[in-house]
């Protein structure tokens, strides 16, 4: 109660900073590397949608002469089948699009369960799974994923299957080391003192927390997933009767394209690949660097991702013009104090 003669002033609320607001995916986005890569990624996407519309040619049918030269009625020139190389590369994108982004989900779901269940357990849980997740990291990926697609035949779901399989131990170790780190959080350890069960703990708790990781790792595990289906299907072990950029490759490769003089056959396929792969690698970055630890981040909001500064931090501030004092043996002024 206000006592007589007092006047009551409603102070305003003291607003956090908005780069603190906007948290790891609005820093993120804001970097160029990060924008270029948006802008790479949204322009295969909506090539990829809209390839049946503005293909010039069929992919299947013959519409020009065999290896023809670029020209104003071909851009991109044509294979040895007399197919339009533009449409090829279209079409083919759409497929290894799909297989990359279908593949990369399945790693990192993989990845994502083990690496909380190893970091959230721990025990002889994080043995059994970490001795695991080793074996497959000291063997090479793309040797495994030929021999397991030579086995299991030529096929498109086999491919993903492969690929989804074998590239999720990265996730899975870094998943585990930030969910061991969050598993001794106070605002974890009041929840469990209180009875919630582990299924709630995770998926209220923790999961929420690894949400931008998870999607700086999604992003680059598309990369990975893209790369390696080109990979295999160059080398004969994705589905023949598939249009994606690997069997564009290997096609034109197998008939002589390279030694006939006509690169148009294998190299606009070659730079699609590239160039996505360099989108998602710095879309993937990027929000890698806005999640580093060294940027002085003490933990990830719960309901929107904002990265929060750390009490040290703050008492770092604090203690500035103390350290100050003390090095220059100045003593501070007192004006100077008090307007702080």
């Amino acid at each position: 109660m206000a006592l007589p003669g007092t006047t009551l002033v409603s102070l305003p609320r003291r607003r956090r900073p908005k780069d603190r607001r906007r948290g790891a995916f609005g820093r993120a986005i804001r970097q160029p590397g990060a924008i270029i890569g948006i802008a790479v990624i949204l322009a295969f996407l909506l090539l990829s949608i809209v390839a049946p519309i503005v293909s010039p040619y069929s992919s299947r049918d013959v519409s020009c002469g065999v290896f023809e030269a670029p020209s104003a009625a071909h851009w991109f020139g044509c294979d040895d089948g007399g197919v339009d190389v533009l449409s090829l590369v279209l079409e083919g994108g759409r497929i290894s699009m799909f297989v990359g982004f279908t593949a990369a989900a399945i790693s990192i779901v993989i990845g994502a369960a083990v690496g909380i269940l190893s970091g959230y357990f721990g025990g002889w849980v994080d043995t059994v799974l970490m001795r695991i997740t080793d074996y497959f990291l000291v063997i090479p990926q793309i040797v495994l994923m030929i021999v397991v697609a030579a086995v299991w035949g030529p096929s498109l779901d086999h491919v993903i299957v492969v690929i989804g399989a074998l590239m999720w131990t990265s996730t899975a170790r870094i998943v585990r080391s930030q969910v061991k780190s969050l598993r001794e959080r106070t605002y974890v350890r009041r929840v469990e003192a209180i009875g919630a069960g582990h299924l709630r703990i995770v998926l209220r708790h923790i999961l929420p927390q690894l949400g931008p990781l998870l999607a700086a790792s999604a992003v680059l595990a598309v990369t990975v997933a893209i790369f390696n289906e080109t990979a295999l299907a160059f080398l004969g072990l994705s589905d023949p009767n598939a249009i994606t950029w690997g069997t564009i490759m290997e096609r034109a490769f197998n008939r002589a394209a390279v030694s006939t003089g006509a690169w148009w056959a294998i190299v606009p396929a070659g730079v699609a690949v590239a160039l996505l792969i360099v989108g998602c690698y710095l879309l993937g970055r990027a929000i890698e660097d806005a999640l580093n630890p060294r940027l002085r981040v003490s933990h990830l909001g719960l309901r929107t991702w904002a990265l929060r500064q750390s009490a040290a931090d703050d008492f770092a501030r604090a203690s500035e013009p103390v350290e100050r004092t003390r090095t220059t043996g100045a003593t501070p002024d007192p004006g100077t104090e008090d307007q702080r």
